[in-house]
This record gives C-alpha cells, sequence and structure tokens, in this order.
C-alpha cells in the first residue's frame, strides 16, 4: 500500500533553500509528507529565466529536488514573464502561460490516481482548471497581492514582482476548494473575499538549536534573498548603522543573495559575506539576528529560521507579523528604533538574557500554533481522499545525477563536455569547467518522464574526443549567462565555442544589410528584438564561419524608423517583437562575402545572416 500522492507546483525551485518563498515550499511538502502523502513536484522555471535575464547564473539544484520528491517535473515558459505592466495592474493570469495548464492537464491523465493539487501563489491559479472534477484543489498563497504596488511609494520605487486588484486576487482563489494563508492577518483577509475554504498555515520549523544568550554583541546579522522588501530594509538599516559606527560597537554581518544588490563599496561596521554554503555556519557566527523590514506581506521566514536555531532576534513589526510579539524589541517602529534596540544591548548580558526568553517563549507559541495548524490541514486531506490507496502510475526510473557518461568534442585550446544527468546549483564543474549551455527541457508529452537534461561545459585543457560528440547542433538551450558575459576563457576558446553554438536552436533569426563600414567598424540594418533596442544589454557578438569565428563588440543601436520592415523570424520565442535598428559593430571589418552574425544575450540566442557583396535582404510591408 503506497501514499497517495499530491502534486505540488511551484515557480521557484525547492533548492537551494535560499529565499523565503523556497523555504515555505519546502516546510509546506514536508507537512505533506508527515501526514502519510507522497510529493510529486512540477516546477514552473519562472525564477531561473529571471535569474538569466538578469544575467545570473540561476541557483537550482534538481538533484536535490529528485532526492527529496517522489517525482520531480520541469515546465519551461516558451514567452517571456512580465515584469513590468502598462497597467494599473497585472491582471491575475498575465504570469500563468498555456504551458502550465497543458502540463497539468498531461500529468492528469498520466498520473489519474493523484488525489489533490497544490499551486503556489495565486497568479499560477490558471492552471487549477485543467485539474478533472474529484480532485481537491488547493492554493499556497505565501502573500497578499492586491495592490501590493503601494507599498513601493515611500521608497519612490516601482515593484519588479507580481500585483494585481482586489477583483483579480479573489477571482483567482475562487478557483479553489481550499486556499491556504501564511499569517492570521491575510487569513481573515481571504476569507473576507474568497468562496474557498481558508486555512491557516504558518511554517513549522523545527528547533535546529537550543537558545543561547549572549554575554555582549560582537556580531549583529541579517541573512536574506535579494529581493526588494529585503533590499531595501536592509539597505536603509545599513546605512544607519555605519553611519556613525565606531569600533567599539558590533559588526553587521550581511549573508545570502542580497549582497549582489548592495554593491561592493565598503562601508564601516558592514561585512558582506555572501553567499553560505551552510545556513548553520552563519547562525553560530553571530550574536544576535535583526529583522528591520520596512515593506513585504507574508510571514518573514528569516525571522523564524533564526529562532529555530536559537538566536535572539530584534525587528519591526513588519518583520514579526504572524508571530503575536509582544516584547518591544520585536514592534519597532523603523530601522532607527531598531539600531537603538541593539544599541542598548552590546553590554548588557541581563538584558541580553531577557531578550533571549522573549524570544524562545515567542518560538515555542509560534511553533505550538504551526503544529495544530498542520494537524488540522491534515486532518482535511484525509477526510477528502480518504483512506490510502495503492499508487498504479507507472514507475519512474531513477533519474541519473551526472550518472551517464560524459560525451567530450575537442575544441582548439580546450575541450567541450557534454555531461546528461540532474544539475546542481553550481555554474563551474570541477572535472569538466564552466558552464556554457543547459538544454531547455522538452514539455512533458508521454509518461514515464525524466527530468534529466544535458549541459555543456568548456575548460581550457586539451584531450581527445570521448564518445559519440555532436556538439550543439540543432539543441534548444539557455546560455549560462556569466559566461556570455564574463572574458574567463581564452579568445581563441570564446570563438571556438561560438561556433559550436551557432548550430543550436536560436530564440531569433534575422536577415541584415551593410549600412557603414570604417576601420574595424561597421553598421548593420535589421530587425531586433524591442527590448535589445532600449537600454544597454551586455552580451556578445560573433562573426562566424564555418570553421572560425571573430569576437566582435557590441556598439550603439539606434531604433530606425522605416516604412518597411526588416525580414525577422522568432523561431522559438512567441514574445519577441521586432523593431528595425541599425546596428554598431567594432573589432572587425565588414563581411563581404556573406556570413552569419551570433548575437547572445542572457538567455537569448539570436541569429543574424549577413547579405553577400551586390544582394540585399527582401522587405516586407
Amino acid at each position: 500500500m503506497n501514499r497517495p500522492t499530491v502534486l505540488v507546483i511551484a515557480p521557484m525551485p525547492a533548492f537551494p533553500t535560499s529565499a523565503g518563498n523556497r523555504r515555505r515550499l519546502v516546510t509546506t511538502c514536508e507537512s505533506l509528507a508527515r501526514g502519510g502523502f507522497a510529493v510529486d513536484l512540477a516546477y514552473f522555471a519562472h525564477e531561473d529565466q529571471i535569474y538569466r535575464r538578469f544575467g545570473q547564473h540561476p541557483p537550482t539544484d534538481a538533484a536535490a529536488m529528485a532526492r527529496h520528491f517522489q517525482r520531480t517535473f520541469r515546465v519551461e515558459p516558451k514567452a517571456a514573464i512580465p515584469l513590468k505592466t502598462r497597467a494599473r495592474h497585472f491582471s491575475i493570469d498575465d504570469w500563468c502561460p498555456d504551458e502550465l495548464g497543458d502540463f497539468v492537464a498531461w500529468y492528469c491523465a498520466a498520473y489519474p490516481e493523484t488525489r489533490a493539487v497544490l499551486v503556489n501563489y495565486v497568479f499560477l491559479s490558471r492552471c487549477l482548471a485543467a485539474v478533472p472534477p474529484g480532485r481537491l484543489t488547493l492554493i499556497d498563497t505565501h502573500d497578499r497581492f492586491a495592490d501590493r504596488q503601494a507599498q513601493y511609494r515611500p521608497f519612490r520605487a516601482e515593484p519588479n514582482f507580481f500585483y494585481t486588484d482586489a477583483a483579480g486576487e479573489a477571482a483567482g482563489l475562487d478557483r479553489a476548494d481550499v486556499v491556504l494563508a501564511i499569517q492570521a492577518e491575510e487569513a481573515e483577509h481571504f476569507a473576507a473575499i474568497t468562496r474557498a475554504r481558508v486555512h491557516l498555515l504558518p511554517p513549522h520549523f523545527p528547533a535546529r538549536r537550543p537558545f543561547r544568550a549572549p554575554e555582549r554583541l560582537a556580531r549583529i546579522g541579517f541573512i536574506g534573498h535579494g529581493n526588494d522588501p529585503n533590499l531595501f530594509s536592509i539597505g536603509r538599516f545599513a546605512e544607519a548603522w555605519s553611519a556613525d559606527w565606531t569600533p567599539s560597537r558590533p559588526i553587521l554581518v550581511i549573508a545570502g543573495e542580497i549582497c549582489a544588490g548592495l554593491g561592493a563599496r565598503p562601508r564601516p561596521g558592514i561585512e558582506l559575506a555572501g553567499y553560505v554554503d551552510r545556513i548553520e555556519d552563519f547562525y553560530d557566527g553571530v550574536d544576535l539576528v535583526v529583522a528591520p523590514m520596512l515593506m513585504g506581506s507574508g510571514l518573514k521566514m528569516k525571522v523564524a529560521e533564526a529562532l529555530s536555531f536559537g538566536v535572539p532576534v530584534i525587528g519591526t513589526s513588519i518583520g514579526f507579523e504572524g508571530f503575536s510579539p509582544i516584547a518591544p524589541a520585536h514592534r519597532c517602529a523603523g530601522v532607527d528604533e531598531v539600531k537603538a534596540q541593539v544599541l542598548t544591548l552590546v553590554e548588557d548580558a541581563r538584558g541580553l538574557a531577557a531578550l533571549t526568553e522573549a524570544c524562545a517563549n515567542l518560538f515555542a507559541s509560534y511553533n505550538s500554533g504551526t503544529q495544530a495548524a498542520e494537524d488540522a490541514l491534515l486532518t482535511l486531506l484525509r477526510a477528502h481522499i480518504g483512506d490510502l490507496i495503492p499508487e498504479r502510475g507507472d514507475a519512474v526510473p531513477p533519474a541519473a545525477i551526472d550518472g551517464h557518461d560524459p560525451v567530450t568534442l575537442a575544441l582548439p585550446g580546450g575541450a567541450l563536455t557534454c555531461v546528461a544527468g540532474l544539475g546542481t546549483a553550481e555554474p563551474d564543474d570541477a572535472r569538466h569547467g564552466i558552464l556554457i549551455a543547459t538544454e531547455r527541457a522538452a514539455p512533458p508529452g508521454t509518461a514515464p518522464y525524466s527530468p534529466e537534461r544535458r549541459r555543456w561545459f568548456v575548460q581550457a585543457e586539451q584531450g581527445p574526443s570521448r564518445g559519440i560528440a555532436s556538439g550543439l547542433a540543432g539543441a534548444e538551450v539557455a546560455l549560462g549567462p556569466e559566461w556570455v558575459r564574463g572574458r574567463r576563457l581564452p579568445p581563441a576558446l570564446r570563438a571556438a565555442v561560438a561556433v559550436e553554438i551557432a548550430g543550436v536552436q536560436p530564440d531569433w533569426e534575422a536577415e541584415a544589410r551593410l549600412v557603414g563600414a570604417g576601420p574595424r567598424r561597421f553598421v548593420l540594418a535589421l530587425a531586433l528584438p524591442s527590448h535589445l533596442v532600449v537600454g544597454r544589454h551586455p552580451g556578445a557578438a560573433f562573426l562566424v564561419e564555418p570553421d572560425a569565428a571573430l569576437e566582435l563588440t557590441l556598439g550603439a543601436i539606434t531604433p530606425l524608423g522605416l516604412a518597411q520592415g526588416l525580414p525577422f523570424l522568432s523561431a522559438t520565442r512567441t514574445d519577441l517583437a521586432p523593431v528595425p535598428a541599425s546596428l554598431t559593430l567594432d573589432g572587425g571589418e565588414a563581411p563581404t562575402n556573406g556570413g552569419l552574425l551570433l548575437i547572445l544575450h542572457d538567455d537569448l540566442v539570436g541569429r543574424v545572416r549577413l547579405p553577400a557583396a551586390g544582394s540585399s535582404p527582401g522587405l516586407h510591408p
């Protein structure tokens, strides 16, 4: 007798758990597992796309997810998820494309024994329409999104995440049988606007360390993801902390992905620790954690996590929403009050002991409530699903964690290695070199399904070809953004890699005509994806011949007011609107016999056909 299965869908990976929404995802799935349910995880690769669009390697550990869940799936968005809208707010379905609903329909047909489908975030609720009748549907809300953009006004900033209106949020919530709220205030709000049953489920954090009261404060800490609420909040606190810092005061240690957004300029009293491999090392290395949150909804996972490691916390009322705080140190009005609370305790052993006791009591009360909420949810699920039933779905072959023999192709000055299996969160590999491209996952279409993908690495070491190596020809890939922007490989090897990349399935193709030339410079007229015409977009360009390539420097891009468009074909992306533009390229002579120009930009591969002398590309109205 196997456990009944719940399908969980999320726009973020579960591992590494480097952000609050990932911790929420993992804790919810662990609650289901404690209740006797098996969990299948479908990752809608939204966050991977966002990271690549900002020139960063996506921190996604597919290998860890495969070990943690019964089955894992990956659903690729075919178009760019819009981060901005010209409307007053996003429509509730602007971030949920058709391919996610297609996946749910396929999954439910392939695994009919699955008894419930849980979607993370209300903006993915549209895919629940594909769930057949008789299966329980749930939305884990994470946050309240109606009018969320108003939180940004005091900071004179624009949101980079989803927000909608009250009617849209209510319509999305109505698609589920059960709505999960992360804290009591939001549970009351959702209950007032939706027909669905609202259940309060704060995340449960088992105690990882006993509480310890420091004798004095030498190091205080903050760890977090690089989202806007964290950046605005710890950014202002860091400014206040360093403004009059003296060596007699504690060092503020900031860790996590947020460090990349705080700049490299050294500031008195601030230590940027960057990403930490072991979260316990961070908490063991600080005496106290600050949560000077100035915006945000939901529940601040960083507070619960710090308490689970037995570290006392001082923070704002917003930082402690959902914890029912009593102590003044947990109800500060802003960063200045958080700073003042810390400074009063630097040498006050008795005060630190009292704060630690208050934190221990708060955490015990919080966890008592989370356990009761978890028990109530599991009772609700069992009432709907009934007795345990055997799992009759097709067996899933175990995915290889880079377990296949790698295939290597010798290149001038190095080697290209293809590894099939499950990738980790690391962009480099000690054995194979720098990650340059990852195969995009094909949409599931037949069962059984495997999440394995091919990844290509390059290293500047000569070696013989091993196995049957066809390079990247015909592959549909997402490029390693650090490789595109960086120059870590020797120029000759970068050029050899470009020859291989020229054979992949392009995201867009165009034809160009030569409109200007000078010493080691030429200008093309062509249709470019509209977003490349606006602003500055770091990337790479290569003039490619059959067996060689020359790297060029991307120069000015200027929109052209042409009455006729230049030929443009979007190969695999449906959201790339063509705009006529002139493109200046430096570092090479104008080609006279045609050829191919490769334009690489974070997650996009563009291929531009250059006409031979005396010819011109056909124009269309």
